[in-house]
C-alpha cells in the first residue's frame, strides 16, 4: 500500500507521519498521533465533533483526507487550546456558565469558539456567535450557555487587550 509522508505543525509541537493518502485526517489525528480529544460523530462533517483548526481555518478532519494537507501545515485540535491563554478563558468560560454537559460535542464547539476569538476583529454579538458555530450541534445543553460562554470569553479577553494597549 503507497503512504506518504508529511511533516506538520500540530499543537504547537512538529510531527513527521507516515499514512495512505486517502486516510482520513480524523484518523491520523487520533490512531497516529493520538490526540483523542477530537471526536467523530457523524463521519459525514454534519456534527462538528471532529472540528480542528487547519491552518488557523475550522474544518471537520472527518472529510478531509490526510494525503491533502501540506508539509508545513499547522494543526490545532482540542488538546492544543490548553496552551494558549484563549482556549483557557473559554473552557473556564464554559464550565463556569454550564455550557458543558455530556462532553462529545465540546471540543468541536471549543475549536470552533476559539477560531472566532482569535479572529480578526471578532464580532460578538449573539448572530455572530451563533453563525461561529454553525456546524457544531449540540443536544445537551442547546447552544444558549454555549453562547454565553463564548460571549464571557471574548468580553474577558476583549478588556485584557484593552489593558495591554495602555
Amino acid at each position: 500500500m503507497k503512504t506518504v509522508i508529511r511533516t506538520w505543525i500540530v499543537n504547537g509541537k512538529k510531527y513527521t507521519v507516515e499514512f495512505p493518502p486517502m486516510r482520513r485526517l480524523l484518523d491520523v489525528i487520533r490512531e497516529t498521533l493520538g490526540l483523542k480529544g477530537t471526536k467523530e460523530g457523524c463521519g459525514e462533517g454534519e456534527c462538528g465533533a471532529c472540528s480542528i483548526l487547519l491552518n488557523h481555518e475550522p474544518v471537520t478532519s472527518c472529510l478531509i483526507a490526510a494525503g491533502q494537507v501540506p508539509d508545513g501545515a499547522e494543526i490545532l485540535t482540542i488538546e492544543g487550546l490548553e496552551l494558549t491563554h484563549e482556549g483557557q478563558e473559554l473552557q473556564r468560560m464554559y464550565v463556569a456558565k454550564g455550557a458543558a454537559q455530556c462532553g462529545f460535542c465540546i471540543p468541536g464547539m471549543l475549536v470552533a469558539s476559539y477560531a472566532h476569538v482569535t479572529g480578526d476583529h471578532p464580532d460578538n454579538s449573539d448572530a455572530a456567535l451563533r453563525e461561529a458555530h454553525a456546524g457544531n450541534i449540540c443536544r445537551c445543553t442547546g447552544y444558549a450557555k454555549i453562547i454565553e460562554a463564548v460571549s464571557a470569553a471574548a468580553e474577558r479577553l476583549s478588556h485584557e487587550d484593552e489593558d495591554d494597549d495602555t
